[in-house]
This record gives structure tokens, sequence and C-alpha cells, in this order.
């Protein structure tokens, strides 16, 4: 049996979902300034779709999503789904993106993460927080037609 805070996190998370979809992201695109998309990925245990909302850098056409779940010395759940593909679907205001996945790499973690906790700066003590290296998500055009 779920946990009571595991149940009540995932019923608000429909409930953000539902209430960015039908407002095309004008309600739950963006907490304290920073932008909101929804990530779709399938479960890698499940096979089972999946949507999650996350705060994200707009980088050009690029969009890294951050890895964080609070501090935690365990990855999110989505990030393991996402290590597992080389494509996904975003939803953006009103917009829904088809994407290539990678996780950064060192050099670019080290030019993105200043960024990141400009847009989020809990990002900082959430790294602190822990002992992995909270990991950045590349999510951009897939290459070719």
């Amino acid at each position: 049996m779920p946990k009571p805070q595991t149940v009540a996190f995932q019923q608000l998370t429909k409930l953000h979902v539902a209430a960015f979809r039908l407002t095309g992201g004008r309600l739950g695109g963006e907490i304290r300034g920073a932008r909101v998309l929804l990530l779709h990925h399938r479960g890698r245990k499940s096979g089972e779709e999946r949507v999650s909302p996350l705060l994200y850098l707009p980088d050009g056409e690029r969009i890294v999503v951050i890895g964080s779940k609070g501090g935690s010395h365990t990855h999110p759940a989505w990030f393991l789904n996402l290590r597992e593909m080389d494509e996904t679907e975003v939803e953006l205001r009103g917009e829904r993106r088809h994407v290539s996945v990678r996780v950064a790499d060192d050099a670019e973690r080290a030019e993105l993460w200043p960024r990141v906790v400009e847009i989020w700066p809990d990002y900082a003590a959430y790294q602190k927080r822990t002992d992995r290296q909270i990991p950045l998500v590349i999510l951009e055009p897939p290459a070719g037609p």
C-alpha cells in the first residue's frame, strides 16, 4: 500500500497536469518565475506512459531539465526512465514537441549549472544535501528528417 504522502503527491501531479493542459500552460506553466513543462516518459519497468511536470531552463532550441528530486540521495523516477529512452515528447505552453534525450556531459553541466541555479536558487541547496551529482538532461530537436 502506497504511503499517504505518495498518493497525495500523485493526485497533486494529476491536478497540475490537468490545469496545465486545460489552460495551455497559463496555469501551472510557471512556478516562482521558473518555467514548467510536461515531460512524457515510459516506465522502464512497467512500460506505462507517464507525464511529469518539471521546471526547465530554455537554452536556444534546447531544453534542460534538472534531476534534483529535492536533493534526495536517489534519482527521480522520470530521470531513470529517460535514461532508457532516445526520444520523447514535452508539452510547453500550448505546444507539443518531439525531442531527443541525453544527459549533459561534465563540460555542459559546468556551463549550465549556474544558469539552472539562477532560475531556481534552491537547486544549490539541493546539491549540497546529496552526495550524488544532480543530473541535467538536455532535450533537443531530433537530428535528421
